[in-house]
């Protein structure tokens, strides 16, 4: 299905109103910003849906729960396929000392995520008393102490590859194999397993262990029961989703969702 994209321009390209700026916004299915490039630093946080960040030679996605760190110059561009409801965090140049060098995913855990929801609710877009210069900083000191991913959930340039890998996303329970796949898109195993191991820097099947992790977050944060979860993402019992997500996050379903904070849409801007 064709998706109409609306496209936006950047709120700011030659100076950042304030050393630390906050900028909420909701987004239709299919909207975009050109490529672009600024003299400070953006995160990327997305509180419902997924925005992607496409980089010169990467693509990043920021599901709920993961942000993208972009260092001052990287040219990009941002785009999301399904309606997002967003927040990018612009740090000056000399306040991006402490954050990675170059640009990856960050892990969001609570804190940063409270933060973020508090001033995106109060829609303060950069500190105006005492009280906010100082949750701001601790923003910052919260983003350069997550951890760091070099890509959660990276996206491929191959066309071939990247016909599997939107279908999956369109559909995570999709259980095919990759033979099967291959077979779908008129290629071969072999040639699928190379091209993810050189597009993605992992297999098929962790790749897509990834995507179901990603998917998992926001239903457990609307605290849908972790057996209907493992059913949506194509899991035939709960244990086999649980041992998943013990693997991958090193907490079970249950622990992450009352580590994440507890909360929910009335928070989001």
């Amino acid at each position: 299905m064709h998706i109409q994209t609306t496209v936006r321009l950047p709120p700011f390209s030659d100076k950042l109103p304030h050393p630390v700026y906050i900028r909420s916004e909701k987004l239709l299915s299919g909207s975009s910003y050109p490529r672009h490039r600024h003299d400070w630093g953006e995160f990327v946080y997305s509180f419902s849906g997924v925005m992607e960040v496409a980089l010169a030679k990467r693509n990043y996605l920021a599901p709920p729960h993961f942000g993208i760190w972009l260092p001052p110059d990287v040219e990009h561009l941002g785009s999301n396929r399904v309606e997002a409801s967003f927040c990018s965090l612009y740090l000056s140049r000399e306040l991006c000392a402490r954050l990675p060098a170059e640009a990856c995913t960050l892990m969001v855990g609570p804190v940063i995520k409270s933060i973020l929801a508090d001033l995106s609710a109060r829609q303060v877009n950069y500190p105006r008393s005492d009280e906010d210069a100082r949750l701001m900083q601790v923003l910052v000191d919260q983003l350069g102490l997550a951890p760091r991913h070099d890509s959660y959930l990276p996206m491929a340039s191959d066309a071939t590859l990247t016909q599997v890998l939107d279908a999956l996303r369109r559909s995570p329970s999709d259980n095919r194999s990759l033979a099967a796949w291959a077979l779908t898109v008129h290629s071969t195993e072999r040639t699928l397993s190379r091209r993810c191991q050189r597009e993605l820097g992992m297999s098929f099947s962790e790749w897509r262990q990834r995507l179901r992790l990603v998917s998992a977050l926001p239903m457990l944060d609307a605290k849908v029961a972790v057996q209907a979860v493992a059913l949506e993402l194509g899991y035939s019992t709960s244990s086999a989703f649980i041992a998943m997500f013990h693997r991958m996050m090193g907490i079970t379903p249950d622990e992450f969702r009352r580590r994440s904070g507890g909360i929910d849409g009335a928070a989001r801007p």
